[in-house]
């Protein structure tokens, strides 16, 4: 009898011991992503830039609720810029390796920059093999979420970075045949297809900065893990 009571109340102890860790990996937000060729578009639009373009990106996190390693991030944010060796999406292609620069939100404490960064190389996998350069900056991150806005987004990181997309339009049909031609470049919850009004790079480590606009370039979602 005892023996099956302490084997319950063990039982129960290791339920709340995962619960908890299970609780400390918990993280949600915002997540927008730019590329350098249209990721909403045509065949012919595609064919028409692959090789050529597509071989940068900018990807940026805002947390929203949770933490990462038991520390807690909610209010922060996390940006990277990547330069890859191919189009980013190109089936034909091997982009990697690819080299990036993370930008960490200035107003992380040494511990939430660590955590932020981990959390950064673990949606970003073979994207973040190979980081040149980490630099701590302050971030904006907006995501407007009424309807009529849906897919507008304003990133800023320091003076390295300058994201602002907008909702697709009947304007941005140009063929008529447009689809989600590439898929967003980390696992997302939700992610919705946008305009990049502005896509711009102008920071170090990458030998090449960027400034785009006016490309159905951007996608603008969530994410949570």
């Amino acid at each position: 009898m005892k023996k099956s009571v302490f084997s319950a109340i063990a039982a129960i102890a290791l339920l709340f011991v995962l619960s908890l860790a299970a609780a400390a990996q918990q993280i949600s937000g915002d997540y927008v992503e730019t590329r350098s060729a249209d990721v909403y578009t045509g065949y012919c639009f595609a064919n028409g830039e692959v090789g050529l373009v597509g071989d940068e990106a900018i990807l940026g996190w805002h947390v929203r609720q949770g933490g990462w390693q038991g520390v807690p991030l909610a209010g922060l944010s996390v940006v990277a810029a990547v330069k890859a060796h191919a189009t980013l999406g190109d089936p034909y292609e091997d982009p990697y390796p690819a080299t990036a620069v993370l930008i960490v939100d200035s107003q992380a404490t040494p511990e939430q920059h660590a955590a932020l960064l981990a959390f950064a190389r673990h949606m970003g996998g073979r994207l973040f093999d190979h980081v040149e350069r980490v630099v701590s900056a302050p971030i904006e991150f907006a995501v407007l979420r009424e309807h009529a806005h849906h897919g507008a987004a304003l990133v800023r990181a320091g003076n390295f970075v300058t994201v602002q997309t907008r909702s697709l339009n009947d304007q941005d049909h140009v063929c008529g045949n447009e689809e989600i031609y590439y898929p967003p470049l980390t696992q997302v919850a939700h992610a919705m297809p946008a305009v990049a009004v502005t896509d711009q790079y102008q920071g170090p480590g990458l030998d090449e900065t960027w400034s785009n606009h006016g490309k159905r370039s951007a996608f603008v979602g969530s994410f949570s893990r």
